[in-house]
Order: C-alpha cells, then sequence, then structure tokens
C-alpha cells in the first residue's frame, strides 16, 4: 500500500485556466514580489546570518501546476531574485496545495519530501540546510499576524474542496 502515490492522485490541482493570467505577468516580477515579501519576513534570520547557506547559490522553486517558478539567491544579507539563464543549485518542484500544506504548518517537510508531493534536486548538502530551515521556523516568532496563519489553516479545504480531481 502507498498512501503517498494515493494522496497525490487526490490532492487538488489548480486549474490551468486560472493559471492563464499569472503566466501573462513576467517572470521577473513573480520573483521580485516573492524576494520581497520573503526579505520582509526572513528579516532577522538575514541579518543574523541563518540564510548564509544560500550565498553563492541559486534555489529554483517551480510550481507544477501553475507553470510558474520562482528563482532566489543570496546577496549582502538581502534575498535577491536569481538569474533565469543561470543554472539552479537546487531545484524544489510540486503544486500550489503542498506548497500550502507546508506553509500552514499542516504537513511536516519530511512528509511532503518524502511521500515525494515536494520534490528536491541538486545540491543535497544545500536542500538540507533549506529543508532544516523550513523545519526550524517558528512562526510565532514572526511578524506574521496570527489571523494570516488562521486564514490559511482555514482556506485549504476550501481549496480541497474546489480543486479536488
Amino acid at each position: 500500500m502507498h498512501p503517498s502515490n494515493q494522496s497525490t492522485r487526490s490532492s487538488p490541482v489548480f486549474p490551468a485556466l486560472l493559471s492563464l493570467p499569472l503566466k501573462t505577468i513576467p517572470c521577473f516580477i513573480h520573483n521580485r514580489m516573492l524576494v520581497a515579501a520573503l526579505n520582509k519576513i526572513f528579516y532577522k534570520n538575514l541579518q543574523q546570518g541563518e540564510l548564509d547557506f544560500l550565498k553563492n547559490k541559486l534555489v529554483r522553486i517551480f510550481i507544477e501546476d501553475t507553470g510558474i517558478e520562482f528563482r532566489i539567491s543570496l546577496n549582502q544579507n538581502k534575498l535577491i531574485p536569481g538569474d533565469k539563464d543561470q543554472a539552479a543549485d537546487l531545484s524544489l518542484k510540486g503544486t500550489v496545495y503542498n506548497y500550502l500544506l507546508l506553509a500552514s504548518r499542516r504537513e511536516d517537510t519530511d512528509t511532503l519530501f518524502f511521500s515525494r508531493r515536494l520534490q528536491m534536486q541538486g545540491d543535497t548538502e544545500l536542500g538540507l540546510y533549506v529543508k532544516n530551515f523550513l523545519d526550524g521556523i517558528d512562526l510565532e516568532s514572526y511578524k506574521t499576524p496570527a489571523y494570516l496563519e488562521s486564514a490559511l489553516q482555514k482556506f485549504l479545504p476550501v481549496y480541497e474542496r474546489l480543486f479536488r480531481l
């Protein structure tokens, strides 16, 4: 019995039609928006050098069901958009739903990576640093309002009902 295969098949998928407007936005705009948000969220971590493992590295985050990718690097204690022509040191791949599960803490990184719902390719050491950083995030210590986490928790069942295959 392979529960991960069953859960992968029944996982909600973002509709291709809804992703079309997102694809019309140039990728550098997606990247800048994500990097700006992550720099605010992880400001303290960046200043304390907790993301230094990203120096001179490029991480590609691909969202399978939307066809959108992000590229992130680190320069002078700030996350920056990565060059689209540069080969990624580490690639992360998953669906919107699985990234939402990760962000909401409804599923942990080990479960998502070992079940292959989130996939990682490339520099193994960098991948472990990224996974350990994600595992170590204490959401309560961030300035993210509690209502945002609560809203995400409430949004997930709606997302599941709307986009289940």
